[in-house]
């Protein structure tokens, strides 16, 4: 599943190509929508894009108009370019527009979402200017919940997923496993640091080594998260704990409990 910094990348790409475009039609091959297919296109034909961003796990395209089209890729959801005609498989979505360009999602498990004018979330962004140390101190301070569960929450803090968490808590030297209230003041404040840092590292490692990317994973550059490797950059063994999602770690990060 694509993670905050693929999605920072792919914004960035598709802001580019189609910010300024206006739209000739929407059309709806399969899939859930909030509303119906009629009323997306209706509502979004011939407006023009006014910007692409990323909002937590979503990818957001936001209209002259003021609408918001926003895409949720899920596990297996892919953007493409395309001219004149889609001819990817598996689409749920495209937006023609009227210079014959267009944009499509798809996905064989045909779970990838698109919403109309989703709801705004009340947890923060992970890049966003609230989700600093006080925000960090005070819900890792009401929780005996594992830090790692905490940072994957998309209630408590949006846009991380399992792969940067292990990053980010191998950077801080924090076991994933440490009781979240149990974590002192001074390792709360190196977190807070480090999730905004591994984050937007990270987005500049995908954009250097794929420049025009707007779908797929780049994991090659992660130092712990990553099935190539077998220790970390300090020598130590990288341990693989299996669950619903695995767990990357080494014994340079402490326990707290």
């Amino acid at each position: 599943m694509p993670e905050l910094p693929d999605l920072q990348a792919f914004s960035h790409n598709i802001n580019k190509k189609f910010k300024g475009k206006t739209v000739k039609d929407v059309v709806v091959h399969t899939g859930k929508l909030n509303v119906s297919a009629d009323e997306l296109n209706h509502t979004l034909q011939h407006q023009k894009i006014d910007e692409v961003y990323r909002d937590g796990k979503e990818l957001h395209i936001r209209f002259d108009k003021g609408d918001v089209l926003g895409l949720h890729l899920m596990l297996h959801g892919k953007l493409f370019l395309f001219e004149e005609k889609n001819t990817n498989k598996y689409p749920i979505i495209e937006i023609n527009f009227t210079d014959d360009s267009g944009l499509t999602l798809t996905d064989f498990q045909k779970m990838a979402t698109p919403t109309l004018n989703p709801e705004k979330k009340e947890a923060p962004d992970a890049l966003d200017k609230t989700a600093d140390l006080e925000f960090y101190k005070e819900v890792l301070g009401r929780s005996r919940s594992a830090v790692k569960t905490i940072l994957l929450d998309q209630k408590v803090i949006r846009g991380i997923g399992n792969a940067y968490a292990d990053e980010i808590l191998w950077h801080a030297r924090i076991s994933p496993f440490s009781a979240s209230n149990k974590i002192p003041a001074d390792k709360v404040k190196v977190l807070a640091k480090t999730v905004r840092d591994v984050l937007t590292d990270a987005e500049k490692q995908i954009l250097k080594s794929n420049p025009d990317i707007i779908n797929g994973e780049v994991r090659d550059f992660m130092l712990i998260h990553n099935a190539r490797k077998t220790h970390s950059p300090d020598g130590a063994e990288i341990r693989i704990k299996d669950g619903s999602r695995k767990t990357y770690y080494t014994d340079e990060q402490e326990l707290y409990k």
